[in-house]
């Protein structure tokens, strides 16, 4: 795979195409250097340091902690793309659209950018009224008011629709996954201040050369068991039923073999999708203890015990929203009797299994068990950076196993991309040597 990276800078079409990529890129990087109006940054970043929205500081490379005009960044148009993809498979209209090949995919995504601009404003209301609730986070010049709330909220719309468009451009002109790269590149651009954090703090004497050790060792554990687990899969085999031919000449032909393939189910069909639900539950607990600390001080109290964020019942709970939702990922897009009934009308039936109810059966069978050791692993991701911090005391570097599964999910898909890109052109290339040939 990282031979085909290389080839890539050799073709000049694959080269703009990188280069457009990368700056569309430094373009939204930019934007976290660009804070929203009426908001004091120093005071906000201090505010944010509890943990509260870690997971969208995280997705969107900080933004959130400065409040920039990219804070909410692509985390709406996930929530959207998400909720319609679950409708799609549950409304007869959305299902009818699916169907219809790329001018219903084209309504889809309209559908799903409206949507992703609703959530956002909400989503922007929310986060405004949290930051202007303390006269410490507005900025000099600027006073808590209407105003400043709604200059505040309009730049967060503004902020998300032009996220989602350079999403869009990545993902038509330049290399794809769009969205997935700008999540990658809000990720990775945190780690060069952490790197020097960590670095200070040894040079400072409170971290030994074991702990950094022991904390890049197993950092690398993850990684190559989330690479593993990312390219696992069952092979379901199918077999397709021997197809009879006639001649030109209408006799009665002969038969042909059939068909021997697989059906491949991913391992972790469902990829970081349930973490980002799991984490968005949990983060209105921590919404109705800051909305109840004054007006009913019992209910904040008890929150703060039982539901901060790095406590058991916390990761307990965090876990348990994380099988639970993969398994209903799981159902709502892998669907047994639907693949059976495809299977029957292609001639196709799997060895040793009878066609219809019983293929179906069979199908949910393995997905279940499936979907129960992804969901395991995506929770042992949860748990492990928490066990990993305490450990080794390397808590200036936020090692998060979600952030490391989104990383090398898009890492792998954009090579895979590269490398079919690379196999049409080769193939092009080799069709047009055949037909110099012919001419000659």
């Amino acid at each position: 795979m990282l031979r085909a990276f290389r080839d890539a800078f050799r073709i000049p079409d694959l080269q703009r195409k990188i280069v457009f990529t990368l700056l569309l890129l430094a373009v939204y990087r930019l934007g976290n250097t660009i804070p929203t109006p009426g908001v004091n940054t120093a005071a906000l970043e201090q505010a944010t340091q509890n943990g509260l929205f870690g997971l969208i500081s995280m997705i969107s490379g900080g933004n959130l902690s400065q409040f920039s005009i990219f804070a909410l960044g692509v985390l709406p148009y996930i929530t959207a793309s998400i909720v319609i993809q679950l409708l799609t498979t549950t409304l007869p209209a959305l299902e009818k659209l699916s169907k219809e090949g790329e001018e219903g995919r084209k309504k889809i995504n309209q559908y799903t950018r409206y949507a992703a601009i609703a959530l956002g404003t909400v989503q922007a209301t929310i986060f405004s009224l949290f930051v202007s609730s303390s006269p410490a986070n507005i900025a000099v010049g600027w006073t808590p008011g209407l105003f400043t709330l709604l200059v505040m909220v309009l730049t967060q719309v503004a902020g998300i629709a032009f996220t989602m468009w350079i999403g869009e451009r990545i993902t038509e002109v330049g290399l794809g996954n769009g969205i997935s790269l700008i999540i990658t590149a809000g990720i990775i651009a945190r780690y060069p201040t952490e790197v020097g954090a960590t670095a200070e703090l040894f040079r400072q004497g409170n971290l030994s050369v074991l702990s950094i050790l022991a904390f890049i060792a197993i950092t690398v554990l993850v990684i190559v068991a989330i690479v593993y687990v990312y390219q696992a899969e069952r092979r379901v085999p199918v077999q397709y039923a021997r197809a009879r031919g006639g001649t030109p000449q209408g006799g009665s032909g002969r038969n042909y073999s059939g068909q021997a393939t697989y059906l491949p189910i991913k391992l972790n069909q469902a990829g970081v999708i349930p973490v980002i639900f799991a984490s968005a539950m949990l983060i209105l607990p921590n919404l109705i203890q800051q909305a109840t600390s004054k007006r009913a001080p019992g209910v904040a109290t008890f929150i703060q015990q039982y539901l901060s964020a790095g406590g058991v019942w916390y990761t307990g709970l965090e876990v348990l929203l994380i099988i639970g939702f993969t398994f209903l990922y799981n159902s709502v897009q892998f669907d047994p009797k639907r693949i059976a009934e495809q299977l029957r009308e292609a001639g196709g039936f799997i060895p040793g299994v009878r066609p219809g109810t019983p293929t179906a059966g069979f199908l949910g069978t393995i997905s279940t068990r499936i979907s129960l050791w992804g969901a395991l692993f995506l929770a042992l991701l949860v748990v492990i950076p928490q066990l990993i911090q305490r450990w080794t005391g390397v808590t200036t570097f936020q090692f998060s196993g979600t952030g490391l599964l989104i990383i090398v999910g898009v890492a792998l898909e954009t090579l895979k991309q590269l490398e079919a890109q690379l196999t049409v052109r080769r193939y092009d290339g080799f069709i047009s040597k055949g037909r110099i040939r012919g001419r000659l």
